[in-house]
């Protein structure tokens, strides 16, 4: 009886709200919000729904403690270093040398009477876009702009891994935005808002520009992964998307020359490179419209 007693004690003990709560993402991961109850809980868990409400009142608080867990995790992670590829540098004065000899000029004509125009103008496009990425300066892990594309990630990855976060992040930002999801994923993104040197009139709207664009875009890919899994077993995302891109050419080219422009890119895009792209695009712009001029400024240090 003895023995019983401090077995008991001891399930007791370890039952914290964490455990419960990690216990939860497990279901919802595996079961979907439908498969979240107090019952499977229980089983999980190896106890009572007594010593369950204990911790947590009902599912409601349950799914907003997971909601939050999850997004915490991922607003804690790390960014990582960005450094310039150490061989491009190199290049341009490894070529310089050859072009102090006469004979480079008489080898160029060639290159000027093989004239499939519309290839080289493509070649030509994608080294351009190629070398305008290597030139971005090198940032330290520590900057503004870096962090933000850490709590980016952070945040792709786990709407990646749970798939039930993007539905309970659109209801955290609509039902309760006082809740405690809302204000750490702003209050993540805002710091480095501000440490970029952001003036505080304009800090909400930077913000929420970020915020939007990133939980926009990780939904969409949720929304994309969730569907993809709906399809035949022996359909994959690069057939899938060869699918797309040949019936985006095959649209009338009056009524949609862009979209049969971009269709090879389309079906080429990789979804990761794409979404910090877009991230990169929205810090240009705010930099563009809210900061002074670079020699100037002194951002405070980020928290």
């Amino acid at each position: 009886m003895a023995t019983r007693t401090r077995r008991s004690q001891r399930r007791t003990e370890a039952l914290t709200r964490e455990r419960i709560v990690e216990a939860a993402v497990e279901l919802l991961d595996t079961a979907g919000e439908g498969g979240l109850t107090f019952r499977a809980l229980t089983e999980r868990l190896a106890t009572g729904p007594g010593a369950i409400y204990w911790h947590v009142a009902n599912k409601e608080e349950l799914l907003d403690a997971a909601t939050g867990a999850v997004v915490a995790a991922a607003l804690a992670a790390e960014p990582a270093e960005r450094t310039a590829e150490p061989t491009e540098p190199a290049e341009p004065t490894e070529r310089a040398e050859p072009t102090e000899r006469a004979e480079p000029t008489e080898l160029a004509e060639p290159a000027k009477s093989a004239e499939p125009a519309e290839p080289a103008r493509s070649a030509e496009l994608i080294e351009s876009t190629e070398s305008t990425e290597s030139a971005r300066p090198t940032e330290s892990p520590d900057s503004p702009q870096d962090k933000i594309r850490a709590i980016a990630f952070g945040l792709f990855d786990a709407i990646e891994e749970h798939p039930w976060l993007p539905t309970q992040l659109a209801l955290q930002l609509s039902r309760s935005p006082w809740g405690s999801v809302t204000p750490q994923i702003f209050e993540s993104i805002g710091r480095q808002v501000r440490a970029l040197g952001v003036p505080e009139g304009h800090w909400f709207t930077a913000a929420s520009a970020l915020v939007h664009y990133i939980l926009g875009a990780t939904g969409q890919n949720a929304a994309n992964n969730a569907s993809a899994r709906t399809l035949a077993p022996d359909v994959d995302r690069a057939e899938f998307l060869d699918a797309a891109s040949k019936a985006w050419k095959e649209l009338d080219p009056d009524d949609y020359p862009f979209i049969r422009a971009v269709a090879a890119q389309m079906r080429e895009h990789d979804d990761r490179e794409q979404f910090l792209a877009g991230i990169d695009l929205v810090l240009t712009g705010i930099t563009a419209l809210h900061l002074p001029s670079e020699q100037d400024r002194t951002p405070p240090p980020a928290t």
